[in-house]
This record gives C-alpha cells, structure tokens and sequence, in this order.
C-alpha cells in the first residue's frame, strides 16, 4: 500500500510534469487535496487545462507516462461534458484521477474544491440540484424494487433499494447544504435527520426483509420530498406507501 510520503513525490512529479508541457496551459488541486482534508487513504486529484485542442494528444501522452515511469497498472475514463477524467491504479495501490479538458473550459465545476496552482480558470460553474430528477429517480426506484421482490429477483431488488436510499441520501444533502455527489457529505449529516435511512438498510434477501426495507425507503423519501416539492410529494406519496404497504 502506498505511504504519505510515496503520494506526495508522486504528486510533485505529476505537477512538475505539468509545468514542462507547454501544452498544459494550467492545473489545480481538487478533491480532499484541495479541500484541505487529505489523510493517509485519501488518492490524487489533478485537474489539467490543455490548449490548441491537444487534448487527445496530452491524454495520451500522460497515459504513457503513467504507465512507463509511475507504474500504472490499469485505469478507466469518464467523459463528463468538455472534459476527460482519466483514474489509473499505481502498483502500490494509490490512485491518480486526472482531468483534461480544453483551457478555455478550465475552472472548477459544480462545489468540488477547487485549488489553483497555475494558470487561469474561468468562472465557477453553479452547482444546480435537479429536485425534479432525483425525484423521477427515486419513484422508478421504488416500482423497480417492488417488482423485484415479487418476481423473487433478491439481488436486483436489494439494488433498487439502496439506489433509492442513496438518492435519497443525495436530496438530503443538496437540502442542508453538502456536496450530494457519491455521498461525499451523507457522513456528516446530522442523525436525526438520516437516521430514517438506517432502517432502509437490507439485511437479507428474504422476502420479507426485502419488503420491510422497501417500505422503510419509501417512507424516507416521501419525507424528504416535502422538504423540497410537497405538492409532488402529496401526489406520489400516497400512491407509493399503497403499493408497499398492500
């Protein structure tokens, strides 16, 4: 497993690197790096403004890098918008999520920390919570797990469940002010008002376990709606609690 000390040379090579590639117009910081809250588990975040629309080229030539002289031994992409998130896996188990995307897209996006080290970003992007998504996620959540559980698909239906409970985990944290993404924040919630969730933890596959956590995240997201559209909870509400209460 990778140290404190392994991480932090790898991330100096990293950024170094940045500096002497006249294609990279301009970097930063971003995760628990940049939030100020990096521990001995936390991995690398680097986010990379690329000119002249070299960004397939940089990319590619940084994968190289990686894998030849910090010793990648895999990696996977997520393309969100302008940008390319390029996460390799070290040797020693340390994680290096990278981020190209042109440099006249270079800025913070959405209430991720975001730690300039050189260059110029644009403006921050405002982080907008689709209420009415979430919303539409969670009741196809709910029909899903209820069918699941009728058809006897346990697995599958322990999967919407906790789609359900993680969304609605999501609209928690939008709501008091966290970053929702992944559940970023859903540790530093206050009790009262996740504890509702703790019964909508499966724990078996039996029928009736199935049915009882259903109804436990059901319950917990109509709630949590009120707080956000209570004219849409009013209508799903009921409708919802009939069907896995039946």
């Amino acid at each position: 497993m990778f140290t404190s000390d392994s991480r932090a040379n790898v991330r100096r090579r990293l950024i170094e690197g940045a500096h002497g590639d006249s294609r990279i117009t301009a970097a930063a910081l971003t995760g628990s790096a940049a939030h100020k809250t990096e521990d001995a588990w936390s991995d690398i975040d680097l986010f990379l403004g690329v000119s002249g629309g070299a960004t397939a080229e940089v990319l590619n030539d940084w994968t190289g890098y990686l894998y030849d002289e910090l010793g990648a031994v895999h990696h996977f992409d997520l393309v969100a918008g302008p940008a390319t998130y390029r996460a390799f896996l070290l040797d020693d188990l340390l994680e290096v999520d990278l981020g190209f995307t042109p440099a006249s897209a270079f800025g913070p996006v959405g209430d991720g920390a975001f730690e300039v080290l050189f260059g110029q970003g644009v403006d921050r992007k405002p982080a907008v919570t689709d209420t009415d998504h979430l919303a539409g996620r969670c009741w196809h959540h709910v029909l899903h797990a209820y069918v699941c559980i009728q058809r006897s698909a346990a697995w599958q239906a322990e999967y919407w469940i906790s789609a359900l409970r993680d969304n609605t985990l999501t609209l928690m944290s939008h709501r008091l002010g966290h970053p929702g993404d992944h559940l970023k924040s859903a540790d530093r919630l206050p009790v009262e008002a996740s504890s509702p969730l703790r019964e909508a933890l499966v724990r078996s596959l039996d029928h009736p376990e199935l049915s009882r956590a259903l109804g436990s995240a059901t319950h917990a997201f109509v709630a949590e709606l009120r707080h956000h559209d209570a004219r849409l909870a009013a209508v799903l509400g009921p409708r919802l609690s009939d069907l896995v209460n039946g």
